[in-house]
């Protein structure tokens, strides 16, 4: 009788990638014959039968990192989802094409890319998480509670790397050292502006942004603050975040400039 768990645990060990049981159902490493965890994972071709000799229905992880892929990996909980931060972030250009895209049993995904030697990060307010060196995944055709890993699509010539530091940056902007005393955010009159430029239409969208973001400095608003600006904005025709996140930049700099 054929075995999927390990024609796949197979499969992924030919392609380099180091594999391990995980238990039946479920995400965590089957410590019985795992005690290390990820760091037992093998590409040795007789250590994987015998595991999934002993365990048919164990589960299959692969050890992230080099020299296997990255994952960035889209949580959907009962308190909240990744997905419109992940759409924020392709919106503005910084994930390259992942060369696999794995839909997960909650209605998550995995995008994989290129293996590196990156460490692993959560950005739990953005329901994002990145898997990489230190970590490992659970790969089809395994299950959890009965829903599959599913295998959406995959590029052999897309071979990208994730910058999970831009992608951190990003989400979660680092905040601006200084030595100055920070304006509360309250008097920057930021939340008046963003609504003012929540019904801006074309054209003249980028324009007014411009404008607000200078009375947002101009009132001691710090440049990462300023990107709440055009969370509201109406996208499209030419106008991106992107392309916000540099309007934003240059009104900065242009009052920081004139100070």
């Amino acid at each position: 009788m054929t075995n999927r768990m390990l024609d796949a645990a197979l499969s992924y060990a030919g392609r380099g990638w180091p594999v391990l049981p995980i238990v039946p159902g479920g995400k965590k490493p089957l410590g019985e014959l795992v005690p290390n965890g990820f760091h037992d994972a093998t590409t040795e071709v007789e250590l994987v039968r015998a595991w999934w000799t002993a365990y048919p229905t164990a589960n299959v992880g692969v050890a992230t990192g080099h020299p296997a892929f990255d994952v960035l990996d889209v949580d959907v909980k009962a308190a909240g989802t990744g997905w419109p931060a992940f759409n924020r972030c392709k919106a503005a250009g910084i994930l390259p094409v992942p060369f696999m895209v794995v839909t997960t049993p909650s209605g998550g995904m995995h995008a994989y890319y290129v293996g590196t030697g990156q460490s692993c990060g959560s950005l739990p307010k953005s329901f994002i998480d990145f898997k990489a060196a230190g970590g490992y995944v659970v790969v089809p055709p395994s299950t959890v509670d009965g829903r599959p890993y599913q295998l959406i699509s995959e590029r052999p010539t897309e071979r990208h790397q994730l910058n999970w530091s831009a992608v951190k940056d990003f989400l979660n902007p680092p905040r601006p050292i200084t030595t100055a005393p920070r304006r509360p955010t309250a008097g920057t009159g930021i939340p008046g502006l963003a609504a003012w430029l929540a019904d801006k239409t074309k054209p003249g969208r980028n324009a007014a942004l411009f404008w607000a973001s200078c009375r947002a400095v101009e009132n001691g608003a710090t440049e990462a603050e300023l990107h709440e600006l055009y969370r509201g904005m109406q996208f499209g025709d030419g106008f991106d975040e992107r392309q916000a996140a540099r309007t934003v930049a240059d009104a900065y700099r242009t009052i920081r400039r004139s100070a």
